[in-house]
């Protein structure tokens, strides 16, 4: 069981210091000054020369040959009987060999380096896994280090305590005396020894690992010698009155002999079948999963000689056969003592007295040496096995300053500190006071280790990564699924209370590295896992599957430069819905005349922002030599399968000045009470994003490209080509101050008493010859409106709908057919009509006055004119009447703009968070670019947060 890290003995007893044992820290490679010890072990370090069988067999044979098979072998087999007891090491090895395969699957996955199973599981799986494997790892070898100190000071108190019923001793070296606390004191004493000689120097047990190999071999020899040479006798039991129920006279006597019988059919008739009673060393009621916990504690250690893999020859030829080998040895050992046990004791010797193998041997002080041997090699391996596992976590900084004690070091390199916190973690379990009152919570650790083991060799199969292909090739999935099903039974059959808290405790630190530790370099196996199965799904997401239920919005957002994108990001954000949402930059350049790509050294300042923002966003960017080109480039690749853009949202083009929002210290995760300066955002600096342009430069284009490279004509052709990609399109004016917070929380002195309103403007302003709102343009408005609507800050805000409606149509008709719509389309609004007779006269003026000016013209100007008016009206057959930029767009005045934009200035009382209006397209003849953009700027002029938004799909239906 012991896990004990024997790397370090093996390590140690060379010339090699014990300072090559520390991993360097995540992403840190490990430092070398002249001179220093380091370097001069390096200068000194021998060839490794371990082989299978003294770098693996050995370590893993001690690992599981302890108290089990010379204390409880017979405990095992007097409760549950042979047959049961047979089942159990099946079980039991089934479990254990489903690992095996798993640890030789993730230790022959490329090179190993020091470090023990910890540091081999941690850079295979992440910082996840491998942080809450190791501090379970941990204490489980904390518990197996008290375990076996309390199996130790079982068998001196067997063999040299007083009676504690104060009976005659039966032997004269029988002087010890006896009970709870002489044991305690006895352990403490036990585990003072181990924690010297592991602050002295791991090497002194090392140096005598061979010979305490050959010491146990020899003692199990003597065992099986003993079953055939010593004749049948009588052994004299311990005493057992303190759990007699005979003791007051109200039930019936114990015997005080037991016969050891030879081989006898008899005998083994007696032993077969089960026949659980109470453990006279507890006085508790023994039941299979009782004895199971006990009985397993033999089976662990089996990692122990992956832990040697610094040492080794070949480590992924050596790790699977050695650790394979020494699992079937152990395994046949054991039950071959089970069958001589069973056929030549009988069945009150192996209940009444767990030592008997001391005393049916034909030198009882054999076994009492392979028992203190075995024992004490075994909890000061587990004691050094524990603190080198402490010592990686804390030099790993997976829990922050929680363990930073531990990285302490003498100058041999020997970590004392965790030695100490190990050795008094240990201390404290040896209260528990008896060997088989912490089996069970050992057992357990050492199941849930395994578990999780299996868990990630499973995730790593899962995932399919192209990396993971070990040269022990003899495992599958299959074989990790079934280790975890049976170390989670057999956990839940052993103490379900004690599982369901160490599975808890194990999520729990998992999740706090997770959530609190800092970014490693190891590789997270969680990030292959969600490769795995998005790239699965995103296959399965079929396009043609698309239905308008379902619709969503998927924004590509074009942003130049962050710092005065603040407000915009985060506004898409909110009505994404769900869906894709991608912040797209372009950068302008030639990769031909760049000695390397520029903007994969800007993706992080990108991703830092959004951390910063908290959005749930993807990153684009491309390098183009114009920015029409790049954004065509972005619309055409970005997203993937059926998860790509469907929606453009530019920012308008403008005189505004930007304002640089990274420097706002509201933005800053840590809210300061200094003053705001330039820097405050900066330490650390967590973006590296351009500085914004002077005041005294132009922002023609608010979110995208720059001023001096980006023209009016540029930016229409941009919305132009999105539309023929058949892409919904939003352009965003005034967001440059937005802030959500602000915007969702007006003054209550307000004429709405603090509340807040979203206006909707469905009907095309540049078109008053048309006052339809039902097209699809209209009805994307109301979409996007009421998806704002949905989100948790906005649930507050009323959607307010304007109906633009002239003097002789029916009024009450058309809002009553508009309510019945939003009825049908489960849209909440309070409609408004908005009269503007005033606003269309002015239109209608305007053209009036242009057809006397053409009438006044001459004979080859009308001519011109009249082609021209021709060509209009093509291109108004050409489109949908309502949706197309209209041939009297040249003709409309500014002071009709201006009209109208007053009349949405007069409407907003109070003034909406955000207004949305109707986008028309631009015009066929790219001459009209111009004019196109100047009509949308005089009509959204001093608006505020506005969107000016084209829909080309239908995205609403009324049916189920």
């Amino acid at each position: 069981m012991t896990e004990r890290t024997p790397l370090l003995h093996y390590r140690l007893s060379t010339s090699v210091n014990e300072s090559e044992l520390r991993p360097p820290p995540a992403g840190q490679a490990p430092e070398q000054h002249p001179g220093s010890p380091r370097q001069r072990s390096n200068q000194q370090r021998q060839p490794k020369k371990l082989s299978i069988f003294f770098g693996v067999v050995i370590p893993t044979l001690l690992s599981m040959f302890s108290v089990v098979v010379f204390l409880r072998i017979g405990f095992v087999v007097g409760q549950s009987g042979l047959c049961q007891a047979i089942a159990m090491f099946v079980v039991a090895y089934f479990i254990i060999c489903m690992t095996v395969l798993s640890v030789c699957a993730i230790s022959t996955n490329g090179a190993l380096d020091a470090g023990g199973a910890y540091y081999m599981i941690s850079r295979a799986l992440g910082p996840e896994f491998g942080g809450s494997i190791g501090i379970m790892f941990f204490l489980a070898n904390v518990c197996g280090s008290a375990l076996y100190v309390l199996g130790l000071v079982e068998a001196i108190v067997d063999t040299f305590g007083v009676p504690e019923d104060g009976t005659v001793a039966t032997s004269p070296y029988q002087i010890l005396p006896s009970g709870y606390w002489w044991s305690l004191l006895y352990a403490t004493g036990v585990a003072l020894l181990c924690l010297l000689v592991c602050l002295v120097g791991a090497h002194i047990y090392a140096k005598a690992t061979f010979l305490i190999f050959l010491v146990v071999m020899f003692v199990l020899g003597t065992i099986f010698i003993s079953f055939f040479a010593v004749r049948p006798r009588t052994i004299l039991l311990p005493s057992s009155a303190a759990f007699n129920p005979s003791a007051n006279g109200t039930g019936p006597s114990f015997p005080t002999t037991a016969n050891f019988t030879g081989f006898k059919l008899d005998t083994l008739r007696g032993n077969l079948w089960a026949d659980y009673t109470v453990d006279y060393t507890t006085g508790t009621m023994m039941t299979f999963a009782t004895v199971f916990a006990v009985m397993f504690n033999g089976c662990t250690g089996i990692m122990a000689g992956s832990n040697m893999s610094g040492d080794l020859k070949n480590p992924s030829y050596a790790i699977p056969r050695g650790t394979i080998t020494a699992v079937i040895f152990t395994f046949i050992i054991y039950n071959l003592l089970m069958a001589l046990v069973a056929c030549s004791c009988d069945r009150v010797l192996l209940q009444r007295d767990y030592s008997f193998l001391r005393d049916i041997n034909i030198w009882n002080p054999f076994v009492t040496i392979g028992v203190y041997s075995s024992t004490l090699s075994a909890a000061m391996s587990n004691l050094i096995g524990a603190s080198r596992i402490l010592y990686a976590l804390a030099r790993d900084d997976l829990f922050g300053k929680v363990l930073s004690p531990a990285k302490k070091t003498s100058h041999s390199g020997n970590p004392w500190v965790s030695v100490l916190i190990s050795w008094f973690l240990v201390q404290l379990v040896l209260f528990s006071g008896k060997l088989n009152t912490i089996a069970s919570i050992v057992t357990i650790f050492f199941l849930l280790v395994y578990a999780a083991v299996d868990l990630a060799c499973l995730a790593l199969e899962w995932a399919s990564a192209p990396n993971f292909r070990p040269t022990f090739r003899y495992f599958t999935w299959h074989t990790c699924v079934l280790g975890i099903i049976g170390c989670a039974v057999m956990m839940f059959l052993i103490n379900a209370i004690y599982a369901s808290a160490s599975i808890a405790f194990m999520l729990l630190l998992l999740l706090l590295i997770h959530y609190l530790s800092p970014t490693s370099s190891w590789g997270y196996i969680s990030q292959a896992l969600i490769f795995h199965q998005v790239r699965k799904y995103l296959l399965m997401l079929d396009v043609r599957k698309d239905h308008v239920k379902f619709w969503r919005p998927q924004v590509l957002l074009m942003v130049s430069n962050p710092r005065s994108s603040i407000g915009l990001i985060t506004f898409i954000n909110d009505i994404k819905k769900s869906g894709l949402y991608v912040l797209g930059h372009v950068q302008l350049g030639d990769l031909n005349t760049l000695p390397s790509d520029p903007l994969q050294s800007q993706y992080d300042s990108w991703l830092s922002l959004v951390d910063q923002l908290n959005i749930k966003a993807f990153v684009n960017l491309t390098l183009a030599d114009s920015v029409r080109h790049g954004v065509q480039h972005l619309l055409f690749i970005s997203g993937l399968g059926g998860m790509r853009p469907n929606t453009l949202v530019l920012g308008f083009y403008d005189d505004c000045l930007p304002k640089d929002k990274l420097i706002d210290p509201s933005l800053s995760t840590s809210q300061s009470t200094d003053p705001p300066g330039p820097f405050q955002l900066e330490q650390p600096p967590l973006f590296h994003f351009a500085s914004l342009r002077g005041s005294s430069d132009r922002q023609d284009f608010g979110e995208l490209g720059d001023g001096k490279v980006l023209g009016p004509q540029e930016y229409v052709a941009i919305i132009a080509d999105a539309m023929k990609m058949l892409k919904n399109v939003v352009l965003a004016r005034y967001f440059n101050n937005f802030d959500r917070a602000q915007a969702l929380s007006p003054p209550s002195s307000s004429p709405g008493k603090g509340a807040v309103y979203v206006d909707v403007w469905p009907v095309n302003l540049l078109r008053p010859d048309s006052c339809s709102y039902v097209d699809t343009c209209s009805l994307f408005l109301l979409q996007l409106a009421c998806i704002l609507n949905m989100v948790r800050a906005w649930r507050k805000a009323k959607l307010r709908l304007f109906l633009c409606v002239e003097g002789g149509r029916s009024v009450r008709g058309s809002e009553e057919k508009l309510g019945q719509l939003l009825k049908e389309l489960r849209i909440k609004a309070q409609i408004y009509t908005v009269p503007w007779d005033q606003q269309v006269a002015l239109h209608w003026q305007r053209q009036n006055d242009w057809g006397k000016k053409q009438r006044s013209q001459s004979p080859d100007t009308a001519t011109d004119e009249k082609k021209l008016r021709a060509d209009e009206e093509e291109e108004e057959n050409e489109d949908d009447y309502v949706n197309s930029f209209p041939s009297n767009a040249t003709r409309l005045s500014d002071d009709y703009l201006s009209a109208v934009n007053k009349l949405i200035l007069d409407q907003a009382r109070p003034p909406p968070a955000v207004r949305f209006l109707y986008l028309p397209r631009p015009p066929a003849d790219t001459r009209r670019y111009t004019a196109y953009l100047r009509q949308l700027e005089l009509l959204t002029q001093d608006l505020g947060p506005t969107l000016l938004i084209h829909g080309v799909t239908p995205v609403i239906t009324t049916d189920l």
